[in-house]
């Protein structure tokens, strides 16, 4: 009897230490470093809209798991335009899983317009609001991360030009940056690097960087780098002298940005004051705001509210936002 039942034991042990050792595999199967590593080469094969098997193949894995999702968002016009936009945004969401992000948000802007008894009119309104929630962050997470890639750009210039002063050549240079910058503009090099490694054209390979990166200062690189590349010359003071422009570019956006900020304050506070006071009133008090959607001169007074506001929001856009 005891004999049956420290075996028992035993093998209880051995089963559950094979079982997490199952379930460990399966994890790093699916997710692990591996797995992300090559699904985000994938990935930046699939954003930089290459041609070819190789490069249809890797769309057709990332934008949906199921075949008969995949088939319907390539059936979608411009779809890899949003695949292109979640990449630069540094989002690890698949073209599918923001979409079906998308809708959930716009049905539950459906559901907070019905459980406050709004008309039809605020209910479309409200779930298209926040069905673009979404997109509109996705799209401050590029220009945000564009913002530290153009940050980080002559530091890298800086790198290169000594590197390439000291007797490396230019791939070499590139693999400096991916070894030790730090992201996000390690990996964009690191993948250019990558690419030039593995027999792509050095042409294509910086383009696909200036894809990938939709940067003014990054295009004056590769543009500069093509240029003497086909008439020669000294690279690594040239990529000196556009170290130095784009530093004395980003102290100049700085102080713009620092005397605009004001102006930009003011905007979202004045835009959004009506509404959230609106919603406010309407839970305190649901039908001291109805006036505004039942009497035809209530709505007439709301259109035209609604469109100086967008006038006022285009005009004040317009005032602070000054090129550099």
């Amino acid at each position: 009897m005891d004999f049956l039942y420290y075996l028992f034991v035993v093998l209880g042990f051995f089963a559950v230490v094979l079982f997490l050792e199952g379930v460990f595999l399966t994890w790093n199967a699916y997710k692990g470093p591996e797995k992300t590593r090559i699904a985000k080469r994938l990935q930046a094969i699939s954003a930089a809209g290459g041609s070819g098997q190789a490069a249809t193949l890797a769309k057709q894995r990332l934008l949906a798991k199921t075949p008969e999702l995949q088939s319907l968002l390539l059936s979608l016009p411009r779809v890899h335009l949003l695949d292109r936009l979640l990449l630069q945004s540094g989002s690890n969401l698949s073209v599918a899983a923001f979409l079906g992000i998308s809708i959930l948000m716009a049905l539950l802007g459906a559901a907070i317009a019905v459980f406050l008894a709004m008309p039809l009119f605020f209910l479309v309104v409200l779930a298209i609001a926040l069905g673009s929630l979404p997109l509109i962050l996705t799209i401050n997470a590029k220009n945000k991360r564009m913002r530290v890639i153009e940050a980080q750009l002559p530091d890298a210039l800086d790198l290169m030009g000594r590197a390439m002063r000291a007797g490396h050549a230019f791939p070499s240079a590139l693999r400096m940056v991916g070894n030790e910058m730090s992201e996000p503009i390690a990996s964009e090099f690191r993948l250019v690097f990558e690419e030039i490694n593995y027999g792509i054209s050095t042409q294509e390979a910086l383009t696909n960087l200036s894809v990938r990166v939709p940067s003014t200062d990054l295009s004056y690189f590769v543009i500069a780098v093509l240029i003497q590349h086909e008439t020669g010359g000294n690279l690594s003071e040239l990529l000196s002298n556009i170290s130095g422009i784009i530093r004395e570019r980003l102290k100049l956006m700085g102080t713009v940005r620092v005397l605009s900020a004001e102006g930009k304050l003011s905007a979202w506070i004045l835009t959004l004051l009506p509404f959230i006071l609106g919603a406010t009133l309407q839970v305190v008090n649901p039908g001291f705001l109805s006036v505004l959607w039942t009497d035809p001169l209530g709505i007439r007074l709301s259109l035209v509210a609604l469109g100086m506001m967008l006038l006022g929001i285009y005009a004040m856009s317009r005032i602070i936002k000054i090129r550099v």
